[in-house]
């Protein structure tokens, strides 16, 4: 079919590019242009994550200045350094100096196996509050794809804090996947 358009909406745990686009304009129209001055930090399941794959892959191609994961190393991809990413698996570290921080949420139903020994000792060590947001830049935006799994991958105190854009990056998707919409139409009637 020549003249069918595709949109990948999300496919699995492979990609998400929409979601990714979604969140670039948000990091844009919080942070501005210049993606290489940030230090973008993308914490969670990565290895399960087809948001993270998308998100790391567009901030690449945006040429970021820095780009880090943290995640327990049960929830990394193999060889997850050649993505061009700097790896952490200690929470405060990795998001130190951070001028954003994706919080991605814990994907159990792709897990097979015990990847975690509990939800609240995942919270302990990677859920974000206040005090660990305290190690990131004073002007930092926290984001989160949803949805979010309050108590597992932050606290309510940051998800409806003052550095949270969650509503507005939810608020954006719609434009964004609309922009997509009419584009893919667009060039759907161009070739008939």
């Amino acid at each position: 079919l020549p003249h069918v358009s595709v949109i990948n909406a999300g496919d699995g745990r492979h990609a998400h590019p929409t979601q990714a686009m979604l969140d670039m304009f948000t990091i844009r129209r919080e942070k501005g242009a210049d993606f290489g001055r940030l230090r973008v930090v993308i914490v969670g399941d990565i290895l399960h994550s087809r948001v993270a794959r998308s998100q790391i892959h567009a901030l690449n191609l945006l040429n970021t200045g820095e780009v880090r994961v943290v995640a327990p190393r049960t929830l990394l991809p193999a060889h997850t350094e050649s993505l061009g990413v700097q790896v952490f698996h200690n929470l405060r570290d990795g998001i130190r100096d951070a001028d954003v921080i994706i919080m991605l949420r814990l994907q159990r139903e792709r897990m097979q196996g015990a990847l975690l020994p509990s939800e609240h000792e995942y919270y302990q060590l990677y859920g974000l509050t206040q005090d660990k947001l305290s190690m990131a830049k004073p002007d930092v935006t926290v984001m989160h794809p949803g949805p979010i799994n309050r108590g597992v991958e932050m606290d309510s105190l940051v998800a409806d804090g003052p550095h949270s854009v969650i509503l507005s990056q939810v608020t954006y998707g719609i434009a964004v996947r609309m922009a997509v919409m009419s584009m893919a139409m667009q060039q759907a009637g161009a070739g008939a």
